[in-house]
């Protein structure tokens, strides 16, 4: 697999700190992937942003269900959706995440919880327990935590199936933007097989789902939903001049959420295959332009 080049006018959104303050949100200008503080990672081009966002979870949907209206899919999602607070050496910050089993096992974004010394769930109702981390992954930008919940307060999320989207498809989130919890968006799905940054060099993200649903500062890791109210994709950046919400928003599919969240629970860590390199851009040849310090492809 290559190596990622960083787009023009690209760039990750990290978490959002515990603040209510939106100007304390704007006033950083840090890489917020290692740290408790949300931040900006500001293009050298100008002043576009990719941000990195949270969301909350959802309760499973029944598959023959089609079409349903936005109130009716976060009737149906609401209790799955949770409110993620992680405490690290630097401060605290927020972001979003769903119960995925019955076990107590939660999806969220590794940007979320990455560095974080101590995590805390709140549910629905207001209910909050501590987790653990089961697992990260750096590449696809995903991570696992896990409460030890009664069964009662836990409303696990169905997956849908990513590939079966089509541009156009009606979606919905649910999370909790600047701390405002169960909040709700819609849009539609803008484009399909978009490749975005992840937070190892190593790799891109791809078949990530660009969507106009808004999502803004505490809406990474939560879920976006279809309209059968099933999970398709995992809220984690948005593009943006303003540094809120401009209508460009990528959620990772579901189909690799299914993948990488089965490894995490069952080994801790996930694996992928891979070489190190970047390609030049030529039209009658592929040239090896990079090779990655640290990769197969430097040893070899």
């Amino acid at each position: 697999m290559e190596a990622p080049t960083q787009p023009k006018g690209t760039s990750l959104m990290p978490r959002r700190p515990s603040t209510p303050l939106l100007a304390s949100l704007v006033a950083v200008a840090c890489l917020g992937a290692g740290g408790g503080a949300v931040a900006y990672a500001t293009l050298s081009s100008g002043n576009t942003v990719v941000k990195q966002v949270t969301v909350h979870q959802s309760e499973p949907v029944a598959s023959t269900a089609s079409n349903l209206s936005v109130n009716a899919i976060y009737r149906r999602a609401y209790r799955g959706v949770v409110e993620i607070t992680v405490r690290t050496g630097s401060g605290s910050a927020e972001g979003s995440g769903f119960v995925y089993d019955s076990d107590g096992h939660i999806v969220t974004n590794d940007h979320v919880v990455n560095g974080a010394q101590t995590i805390s769930v709140q549910f629905w109702n207001g209910k909050t327990y501590d987790a653990t981390l089961v697992g990260s992954d750096s590449s696809t930008d995903l991570a696992v935590i896990k409460v030890d919940a009664p069964s009662s307060q836990l409303y696990p999320v169905s997956l849908g199936r990513s590939a079966d989207l089509q541009v156009g498809d009606s979606v919905v989130a649910i999370g909790s933007p600047f701390g405002l919890q169960e909040t709700v968006t819609s849009g539609i799905v803008s484009a399909l097989h978009r490749s975005i940054d992840s937070l190892n060099q190593n790799f891109r993200i791809i078949d990530a789902i660009q969507t106009d649903a808004a999502i803004n500062h505490g809406n990474s890791g939560g879920p976006l939903l279809d309209a059968n109210g099933s999970v398709i994709g995992v809220n984690a950046q948005i593009r943006s001049d303003s540094g809120g919400s401009d209508g460009i928003g990528f959620a990772i599919p579901s189909d690799t959420v299914r993948t990488i969240a089965g490894q995490l629970i069952s080994t801790g860590q996930a694996k992928h295959a891979y070489l190190g390199i970047a390609l030049s851009n030529s039209a009658t040849q592929a040239r090896v332009a990079q090779v990655n310090p640290g990769t197969p492809a430097a040893s070899a």
